[in-house]
């Protein structure tokens, strides 16, 4: 089947499902495959449970309601894009090592206050997320706002062939996936696909000024430029003013040489290093003729969830929890933002950074460092990786754990539970620390 003739269907039932355990009625099921399944053994069952159709790249499944296609996630890919195309809604494009998802949300609030948005839910962001994001556009929508992730090279740019983005937006660029990516500079140049792709399609990035590494590979691009440092070719420029825990801050916007001044605004973000992303987020509301109140207001009442940047008050402690990704630049932000937060009793639970390659023990050590010279009266530290690098360099405060389940073990123990402390709790996903905060 060409695409047309598979687009024709998606117009008659616009239901993308690609899990066979749930199929809502007249969806069209998609047969992906994976390293431990064969979405095609269930296309029959799928259409049993009401699927409309089914996408099938096994041409030994046949049946009425079965579509057979080359390669299903291909065709997938290729049906978002198309559609993208025949819609031509204006995209913002979102990547970036750290704050992706934040940032790719916080545009979205502060867009919805003007215009009908559609943004990618959760962190979706991948081969397979992006184009079931791009499939659910309609008509309807003003704007979509699309985060895109990578951990190897080719990743960013295959992403950006699908969804065709008008604008984009990096966040940063750090030393995270260095084990796909290969070395840092091989993130710079990953992450810069996007913007091959829009200055080869004459596109427009929004830009962090204070940048050199994103400055560096912006060349021959129309840029909109945001930062904290004043200059005179910024369109939003902001200040942070105080981060104890919660994040204020003041930005203005230079709009046809004319500069408005906004007052504080008191965020639900902790961190100072997400000033940068309600800059961006500013920034893009501001280009869009969202009014500064309305950007303001957005920004102001935006609270972050998925365990990012989030507070949480226990019955026992202040908990303060970025662990949905950890890597050594968004360790070393957190760890500083930490810092300058006033508490009497402040520990940490930090769990190891994952996909780091040949440099992961020589990252684990400079976070011992860094802990060394910090003001903390505990600190736990969670997975192989630190227990390696603590044997090198031991530290009395230091309580070293093999995985989250021998800390549950002490904190479930009658005298092991914890009270009257801050603690931050950071950590890639996959070592599971959110599974301790019930017990903090």
């Amino acid at each position: 089947m060409d695409i047309k003739a598979l687009y024709a269907e998606f117009l008659q039932h616009p239901v993308i499902t690609t899990d066979s355990r749930d199929v809502p009625a007249g969806s069209i099921f998609f047969a992906l495959k994976g390293d431990t399944f064969d979405g095609n053994q269930y296309a029959l069952s799928a259409i049993s449970q009401g699927a409309a159709c089914a996408v099938v790249d096994d041409p030994n499944i046949s049946g009425e309601h079965i579509i057979h296609v080359p390669d299903v996630l291909t065709a997938l890919q290729q049906l978002a894009h198309y559609h993208r195309c025949q819609l031509g809604t204006t995209i913002i494009g979102v990547t970036g090592t750290n704050g992706k998802t934040t940032t790719k949300e916080l545009i979205a609030a502060v867009l919805q206050r003007k215009y009908n948005v559609l943004y990618t839910q959760g962190n979706f962001n991948n081969h397979i997320g992006v184009p079931k994001t791009l499939l659910q556009l309609t008509k309807d929508h003003d704007i979509a706002v699309v985060e895109m992730g990578a951990n190897h090279p080719g990743e960013i740019k295959t992403l950006v062939e699908i969804v065709s983005p008008d604008y984009g937006l990096i966040t940063n660029v750090g030393r995270a996936h260095l084990e796909g990516f290969g070395s840092f500079e091989g993130v710079i140049r990953t992450k810069g696909e996007l913007y091959d792709f829009l200055r080869d399609d004459q596109g427009t990035v929004f830009i962090n000024n204070d940048n050199p590494h994103l400055l560096g590979i912006s060349h021959d691009l129309q840029l909109v430029r945001y930062g904290q440092t004043p200059s005179d070719d910024l369109l939003v420029q902001g200040t942070l003013l105080e981060c104890n825990p919660f994040l204020r801050f003041q930005w203005n916007s230079t709009v046809n040489g004319k500069q408005s001044t906004v007052n504080s605004i008191q965020t639900h973000l902790i961190g100072s290093y997400n000033l940068d992303n309600l800059l961006a987020a500013a920034c893009v509301g501001t280009f869009f003729a969202v009014p500064a109140d309305d950007i303001s207001a957005a920004l102001a009442d935006y609270t972050p969830s998925n365990n990012r940047s989030q507070m949480t008050l226990t019955a026992d402690n202040r908990l303060i929890v970025d662990a949905y990704n950890a890597n050594p630049t968004s360790m070393a932000a957190a760890l500083d933002s930490f810092a300058h937060i006033k508490a009497d009793h402040k520990m940490v639970i930090l769990g190891d950074m994952k996909e780091l390659g040949d440099v992961s023990h020589a990252e684990h050590l400079a976070v011992l460092d860094r802990l060394a010279q910090s003001d903390l009266q505990q600190i736990w530290l969670v997975g192989s990786e630190f227990q390696r690098a603590v044997s090198e360099r031991p530290n009395p405060l230091v309580r070293t754990f093999p995985d989250v389940d021998a800390v549950k073990s002490v904190l479930s123990a009658p005298d092991g539970h914890l009270r009257d402390y801050t603690i931050l709790v950071k950590g890639s996903n996959s070592t599971r620390l959110t599974q301790l905060l019930p017990l903090l």
